[in-house]
């Protein structure tokens, strides 16, 4: 487990709606809720979640609405105290921050894993890749048989589990299973429902993955 701290500032916590879809080291499904009340959108977060017609494969624009407002992507003040362009994921609130200069993060919201499917400590994104291929380790072909036809890969797609982007997260040079993906159910948002993958709505992973270069370093805390 890291030593990673949040500091003293009290992070806003976790979510209330839950889903269905699958995921990436990272596959699972579960029911889904929706909130009594639809937060209303302002113009400039419908503008950041807009369709992207021009991707490889088009992604629609988001269902925002869906998501509870604290994980709309914002800059905020940065309190995990790591120096600026480390990734920080805090999965007790459902948060990955990207430190900036000036004591700021980007904050994104994001979903995952369950519990018995996680992940902590310090690593770096060894590479990343748009619209990547995904494949499930054998230990998740051996609890899901229906996987089998992927054991080779999923070709690139808007169904692909990894969606429009992936980081890689490697651990002392070793492969951890663990990504930093996309994905296209906005209530997978701000809950635990997948098999260990940290996963971002696509619009937000492809703003992401502009700002990171491999090597960047990650801590990802569980709670």
């Amino acid at each position: 487990m890291t030593d990673f701290r949040i500091g003293r500032r009290v992070l806003l916590g976790g979510a209330a709606s839950l889903a269905a879809l699958t995921l990436a080291g990272c596959a699972t499904s579960g029911p889904s809720t929706v909130a009594s009340e639809t937060p209303r959108v302002p113009p400039d977060v419908l503008g950041m979640y807009a369709a992207q017609p021009f991707e490889r494969f088009p992604v629609a624009a988001a269902r925002i609405d869906l998501v509870p407002p604290q994980y709309w992507r914002q800059v905020v003040d940065d309190p995990t105290g790591e120096r600026p362009g480390t990734l920080v994921v805090d999965t007790a609130n459902r948060y990955l921050y990207l430190v900036q200069e000036n004591g700021r993060a980007m904050r994104y919201g994001v979903g995952i894993g369950r519990d018995g499917f996680t992940w902590s400590g310090r690593g770096v994104i060894q590479y990343k890749r748009e619209w990547p291929t995904w494949t499930p380790p054998s230990e998740m072909i051996d609890r899901q048989p229906e996987l089998e036809p992927y054991r080779n890969g999923m070709a690139p797609g808007i169904d692909n589990p990894l969606g429009a982007r992936a980081l890689y997260i490697f651990q002392n040079g070793k492969d951890t299973i663990y990504r930093v993906h996309g994905a296209t159910d906005e209530r997978t948002i701000g809950v635990a429902i997948s098999s260990g993958c940290v996963r971002l709505l696509n619009q937000d992973i492809i703003d992401l993955y502009q700002r990171v270069p491999s090597g960047s370093p990650i801590v990802v805390l569980q709670a």
